[in-house]
């Protein structure tokens, strides 16, 4: 079951998106396999001029992914759930219930071909997003993700970022986490991070009774703060 927004929907007051883009929010978990394949087909669709560009937002039942810099020795738990080798850049990460996964399928064919800008765009998103429950994310030149300090000398990622770009048409994307269980990030080396200084959180576990649909709105309303209005790309 999934819920699709029209591509034209009605203008109002939340800068709701025209033009060529479906946004979708799927129900249930959705196997990884699943849904690489269904991003295959989208891209190809995209690239093609066949399909619409795609926001899809999604949860994971528990599983470990590898990025295409990931190092054997930072999967700690090999047997504790699945593991999927997958074309995204960066290393290990988990996803699972409680963590909005976002899949961005977008055509930087009519965005400059630029792809620093794009990652950067991802990251502006994140942090307004997190923003909007008065959640300070930031950047980090030297780690990839969004980060929020806990105190002197300790940060916590909230969010990851991990992209894949075939033929200009972007595939992966986010994941922010809302309340999964943060214990199971210890199977892994999350993102190569060094634990003795960086953890990983989530919205509830900074205190914020935010639900998966509190953060589904702040994307929508966000995302054309950065993305603009699709049909005008």
């Amino acid at each position: 079951m999934h819920k699709t927004l029209p591509a034209k929907p009605e203008s109002g007051p939340s800068g709701d998106l025209a033009g060529d883009l479906e946004w979708r929010i799927e129900e249930g978990l959705i196997p990884y396999p699943d849904a690489v394949a269904r991003m295959e087909a989208r891209v190809a669709g995209i690239g093609a001029g066949t399909a619409p560009q795609m926001v899809w937002l999604l949860e994971h039942p528990p599983l470990y992914t590898g990025g295409t810099s990931a190092r054997p020795e930072d999967l700690l738990q090999p047997d504790r759930f699945p593991v999927y080798p997958t074309g995204r850049g960066g290393q290990f990460t988990y996803h699972g219930p409680g963590q909005r996964v976002c899949y961005v399928m977008l055509d930087l064919r009519r965005r400059g071909q630029d792809v620093r800008r794009y990652v950067h765009d991802l990251e502006d998103w994140v942090i307004r997003a997190l923003g909007r429950f008065n959640v300070k994310g930031e950047r980090r030149d030297d780690r990839v993700g969004i980060w929020v300090p806990r105190g002197p000398g300790r940060e916590d990622k909230i969010a990851a970022i991990g992209v894949r770009i075939r033929r200009w048409v972007t595939f992966h994307g986010i994941s922010i986490n809302v309340e999964p269980d943060l214990e199971h990030f210890s199977g892994i080396v999350p993102c190569g991070i060094d634990a003795t200084k960086y953890g990983v959180t989530s919205l509830v576990d900074l205190g914020l009774p935010v639900t998966m649909t509190d953060l589904d709105v702040a994307l929508r309303e966000t995302f054309p703060e950065v993305f603009g209005d699709i049909s005008n790309l």
